[in-house]
């Protein structure tokens, strides 16, 4: 009988996507994926160390496998992601813990769960490695929306950030094999697909006469499944440039909405961070894009309390908040990441208690920012993607528009993956609520 692997994972659609790789590493070596925990011969748990709490979260769920463990001599448990590059061997201290492999260590899984004489962790970095070649497999019951990594690693180095310690450098996937993937979930009647990397504007790949940027990229993408909706993920600032806008503009199946974190408003403190822009260039893209897509949706990560910053600095980016009007922020108080610049050269010199001040100032503000833009669609139209059941009612369902919007509407005769054309009769903060159009 086939050994079955349960995959649990954590942290960013990154992760999600490299899940799906893995899934599809292990299928090529007979084992197929379970959602049951108990069922599981193997356990893969897919690791987060952008922030400390998503580090505990891990620690938490290892001391309950560890039980079951207990029940399993045969279970094998591995520990693979962000935090197994970062933490290493000291993972197998744990009792739960029989092997930890990295992210450019994915296609030694087999071998590692079943001990063919390879060292039970493997955390090398490999330029080379894009797990060109292998089927993603999804390991869940989404078959509305799948994902594809154009790019792994980052070379931006933010100065509080992790990420190019445990990811590596990065690196492009052939356009030929993304365009391949991308045939696969339209033949596999997926309606929405997202491109992910850490800054999926920096794509490039260069085989002979033939240069692709990811404008040229995404072009090419919404070209070979014009009927999906097509999203990408994550934009960094100084690399979003005024031929994407156009791209962006010129295909009716690239959705209307940027996710382009700003993390702070004050120059000094970007700076500090090293993210190689101004305040004054992130407003430039803003009025850009809103120029050339009137109805793109803006979504964008907020984090305070870095060291150094004052109340003023703060204010400043309050201040862009209310420029720029954000549909929606992911908003975090700053915690040193173990061997970041920021670690390692500046204090963490901002209070807790200032660090929880600030930040629930912030979410108070986008909350009061949110329900205007929302309340703003009241009477209007859109074409929404089904999703599945509201959370409260199996009389309502709930779907996405193009701007990422969450929009409730009655469920009639519709299902998970049609598209319904929906008018907005209210709001709250987070959800548009809406009547059906015939």
């Amino acid at each position: 009988m086939k050994k079955k692997v349960y995959i649990e994972t954590y942290g960013c659609q990154m992760n999600v996507a490299d899940s799906e790789t893995v899934a599809g590493i292990m299928q090529s070596r007979e084992y197929i994926a379970t959602d049951n925990i108990t069922d599981a011969d193997v356990i893969i748990i897919n690791t987060c160390s952008v922030r400390d709490n998503a580090e505990k979260k891990i620690w938490n769920r290892l001391d309950h496998i560890k039980s079951l463990k207990r029940k399993n001599k045969n279970l094998k448990t591995g520990i693979i992601g962000c935090m197994a590059q970062r933490v290493g061997e000291k993972f197998l201290e744990h009792p739960a813990v029989d092997f930890v492999a990295g992210p450019d260590s994915y296609r030694s899984l087999p071998d590692l769960v079943d001990e063919n004489d390879i060292a039970p962790v493997r955390t090398e970095f490999d330029i080379n490695e894009t797990y060109s070649g292998i089927e993603q497999v999804k390991i869940d019951n989404n078959i509305i929306s799948g994902f594809i990594a154009i790019t792994r690693g980052c070379n931006n180095f933010c100065s509080y950030c992790i990420v190019p310690y445990t990811r590596g450098r990065e690196r492009s996937l052939d356009y030929k094999d993304i365009l391949t993937e991308v045939k696969n979930l339209r033949e596999k009647g997926f309606k929405e697909l997202t491109l992910l990397g850490q800054n999926v504007n920096s794509y490039y790949f260069e085989e002979g006469d033939k240069k692709v940027n990811f404008p040229n990229l995404l072009r090419m993408v919404a070209e070979t499944a014009p009927e999906m909706r097509i999203r990408f993920t994550t934009s960094h600032p100084k690399d979003f440039s005024d031929e994407l806008i156009e791209t962006m503009a010129a295909y009716k199946n690239i959705c209307n909405h940027i996710h382009l974190p700003v993390q702070s408003g004050s120059n000094k403190i970007l700076e500090k961070m090293n993210r190689k822009y101004t305040r004054e260039w992130y407003l430039n893209r803003i009025e850009a894009i809103r120029s050339a897509i009137p109805d793109c949706g803006i979504s964008t990560d907020l984090f305070c309390g870095f060291s150094g910053e004052s109340e003023e600095d703060f204010q400043q980016t309050l201040d862009l908040m209310e420029q720029v009007k954000f549909d929606l922020a992911f908003m975090f108080k700053y915690s040193v990441r173990p061997e970041t610049y920021a670690a390692k050269h500046f204090d963490d010199d901002v209070p807790e208690e200032i660090k929880i001040d600030r930040l629930n100032r912030m979410i108070k503000l986008q909350n009061k920012i949110s329900l205007e833009n929302n309340k703003a669609d009241i009477g209007k139209s859109f074409e929404v993607l089904v999703e599945g059941y509201s959370k409260r009612s199996k009389k309502m369902l709930f779907g996405r528009t193009e701007q990422n919007k969450v929009v409730i509407f009655p469920a009639q005769n519709y299902k998970a993956g049609d598209f319904v054309n929906v008018k907005i009769i209210d709001a709250t903060s987070a959800t548009l609520k809406s009547e059906i159009i015939n």
